[in-house]
């Protein structure tokens, strides 16, 4: 499914980390991992440090203090904001939505939007697409897309190859209208026949959560986890991401009659280095056009790692008046694969804060 649109932009984005930090040696010296091991993993994938939160932490108090703190600083004021749609696959609540509570939490006015979007790793460019749409409307100027997760509530301690990548973050970006014509181009792709390989099994009316989903179930190699916590299959996840995004990006380019040269940047998901590097390989994008340092700062934090990886890498270029052309990419749940090619400048706020707040 492709999308075009016009006179419409990025004006900021924020991105709020949990202030509690975890290594990945420390996380795999608690499994007993051998150390010679871990090291190996540590330089392939990119696995070194993450964020995740304390105690029971959820989306909307990521969100609401994002908020604040851009209010605070007097880049948007609350009663700009005339749609809010959040994206996220761990919900403060299944009723009602979280994107509800966040309005509720910050005394936004009720003549407006809020949207709950169930979307994991390609969320920001879905919620981009819902929010340029919600910019066709005349009544609508200025929409707030909220990309968070707090998935470290939803793996379990005792699962190597889950707990120590994971990290927890919340992204808030910025749309707006614009004079500028120059054109966003879009395309998104699902295939639901898959979607179990990345999935929390219980905790919906499918399988609600019980004493019996809670049981912690030897699945190999000595991790435990229970149906009540995430579950992806890495191998399968690894050969999606290869074998579908390079053609989805390499379609959205020819549909916008723009080369892989004339790209500045590459801003994908990041789950791990390695898997960033053999996709810049496929598509023949030097590694430094493709940032791939956001996983190792912070950990796979699903739908917010594109936002972070463009404050972490690009913040000074983003707030220029010249800017750079970005072709964005995410992939996971669902299975859902999705890009966007459009033109970065100009952004108001770029930048990375603590949660909470020192």
């Amino acid at each position: 499914m492709n999308f075009l649109f016009q006179n419409k932009r990025i004006a900021g984005t924020l991105a709020v980390v949990p202030a509690n930090e975890r290594t990945y040696l420390e996380e795999m010296r608690n499994f007993k991992a051998p150390e010679a091991r871990s090291l190996k993993l540590k330089e392939v994938m990119g696995f070194d440090r993450r964020r995740i939160v304390d105690g029971d932490v959820c989306v909307s108090d990521l969100a609401a203090s994002g908020f604040k703190h851009i209010f605070d600083q007097g880049w948007l004021q609350p009663d700009e904001i005339d749609a809010l749609i959040l994206c996220t696959q761990t919900p403060d609540y299944i009723s009602p939505p979280t994107s509800s509570i966040i309005q509720g939490r910050l005394g936004l006015r009720q003549d407006m939007v809020c949207l709950d979007i169930n979307q994991a790793c390609a969320g920001f460019v879905v919620g981009l697409i819902q929010a340029f749409m919600h910019l066709e409307q005349p009544s609508i100027r200025k929409v707030a897309l909220v990309n968070a997760d707090v998935l470290s509530r939803k793996a379990s301690p005792q699962d190597r190859n889950i707990w120590p990548i994971i990290g927890d973050a919340c992204a808030i970006t910025l749309l707006e209208r614009s004079d500028s014509d120059r054109p966003i181009h879009a395309s998104v792709k699902n295939d639901g026949a898959r979607a179990h390989v990345l999935q929390i099994p219980a905790g919906g009316l499918r399988l609600p959560s019980s004493p019996a989903t809670a049981v912690l179930e030897d699945v190999g190699d000595n991790n435990l986890r229970a149906k009540d916590h995430f579950y992806m299959d890495g191998s399968v996840v690894f050969n999606f991401v290869q074998t579908e995004v390079p053609p989805l990006i390499l379609s959205l380019l020819e549909t916008a009659q723009v080369s892989i040269d004339q790209v500045d940047y590459f801003l994908t998901h990041q789950p791990n280095r390695f898997m960033l590097q053999k996709l810049a390989d496929k598509l023949g994008v030097p590694h430094a056009r493709m940032p791939n340092n956001v996983v190792e700062r912070f950990g796979n934090s699903s739908g917010a790692t594109i936002p972070i990886n463009l404050a972490l890498n690009l913040a000074d270029r983003a707030r220029g008046p010249e800017g750079f052309l970005a072709c964005i990419a995410g992939f996971g749940g669902g299975l859902t694969w999705a890009a966007m090619l459009l033109h970065l400048s100009r952004l108001r706020f770029c930048s990375i804060i603590d949660y909470p707040s020192p």
